[in-house]
């Protein structure tokens, strides 16, 4: 058995992350608090109880800092022990922490710590599965913008965590040039000349959807270019038409699990799936009340 950490937070965050954790607890505790939980005044004030975490289903731990910034908002003095770090696989019925504190700070924060542990487990979890089945081949493995409203930063974490790595953050810190983009300049060439005079520096990468379309974002030396939705054959004829070129290529598109270890084989660089977080199944999670 793991050995006990010290009841300190759960793990230091780059700040960033950090402020967006803030801003997500704060909403999260407000949608779920309104004008104050009535159940939890039942109980005496001033009540102190036990409480744990455990998992009920094998898995990969990951949003810790969430959701013990859930107990420490509702309770200051609460303190908390892991048993288990961000990214340790997870056997069921596993404690992941222990908890002692207000007994109200506890059972009004129980759902909404739940809700973030088990979503970005769940996250953590699916990223392991698709780390696990590209490994050895070299290819990496990209989540997309497809994440749930208002968890953006934590999903992306999540993947991270989970051993997969991010695609670009939004719309702000890469170009992606897609078929209304390339219809609206007139044509992939046009396109990657503007965004070289728009964002020097910034790096382009041109989705196409057939073997025409990925020639001119090879001639229009385009940094990186998705082939979204080709057939294995397809992938296969564009890492041959890229030849010697330093053009990253990165398949996209209806990616599962099968798929992705047919496409892990055809030489290219990435392969991107909005399964990783839109595809969400969270992780079995249960918080259990304990004698003080």
């Amino acid at each position: 058995m793991p050995s006990l950490r010290h009841p300190t937070p759960a793990m230091k965050l780059e700040p960033d992350l950090q402020a967006d954790l803030e801003r997500l607890v704060t909403q999260a505790l407000a949608e779920d608090l309104g004008s104050g939980d009535i159940t939890a005044q039942l109980i005496p004030a001033h009540t102190r109880a036990n409480a744990r975490i455990i998992t009920r289903e094998a898995g990969v731990l990951c949003g810790s800092p969430w959701a013990e910034a859930v107990f420490r908002r509702l309770d200051a003095a609460v303190r908390v022990r892991w048993r288990a770090a961000e990214g340790d696989d997870l056997q069921p019925d596993q404690v992941l922490c222990e908890l002692a504190g207000d007994a109200r700070a506890l059972l009004t924060g129980e759902r909404t710590a739940l809700n973030l542990l088990q979503t970005l487990s769940g996250t953590a979890t699916a990223a392991r599965r698709y780390r696990d089945l590209a490994a050895g081949s070299g290819i990496r493995v990209l989540d997309t913008r497809k994440t749930l409203p208002g968890l953006r930063l934590a999903q992306k974490y999540a993947v991270r965590t989970g051993g997969c790595q991010n695609h670009r953050l939004g719309l702000h810190d890469a170009f992606l040039i897609k078929e209304n983009h390339i219809a609206a300049c007139g044509g992939i060439a046009a396109a990657v000349a503007a965004a070289r005079r728009l964002a020097p520096g910034k790096p382009v990468e041109v989705e196409v959807e057939n073997l025409a379309e990925c020639r001119q974002a090879l001639e229009a030396e385009a940094e990186r270019i998705m082939l979204d939705n080709f057939s294995g054959a397809d992938i296969h004829a564009a890492v041959e038409l890229r030849g010697p070129r330093n053009t990253e290529l990165e398949v996209s598109g209806n990616i599962d699990e099968t798929s992705l270890m047919t496409f892990a084989a055809a030489g290219v660089d990435f392969i991107s799936s909005g399964a990783l977080t839109k595809h969400l199944r969270a992780l079995d999670l249960s918080f259990q009340l304990l004698p003080a």
